[in-house]
């Protein structure tokens, strides 16, 4: 697995965990305190981020982060 695809694959979890406690990438910005365009980057793979910023997400969200980097084909 290239990087791109990688990133592809974790904006893909990012976006589903989102929906499914129906929130906005607005809402999920604020939560964040962050610009909507940031999680849009994430979403769209356009986005590297740390691992740090991986656990805040999956905090966010209320997930495990094994949740975000689950990449089934």
């Amino acid at each position: 697995m290239d990087k791109q695809t990688l990133l592809k694959k974790f904006g893909k979890n990012v976006k589903i965990e989102r929906i499914k406690r129906d929130l906005t990438q607005e809402n999920f910005a604020e939560i964040l305190d962050v610009n909507s365009n940031y999680i849009a980057c994430i979403e769209c793979g356009r986005q590297n981020m740390s691992l740090g910023k991986i656990l805040e997400l999956a905090n966010a969200l209320g997930v495990d982060i094994e949740a975000l980097l689950k990449f089934s084909d």
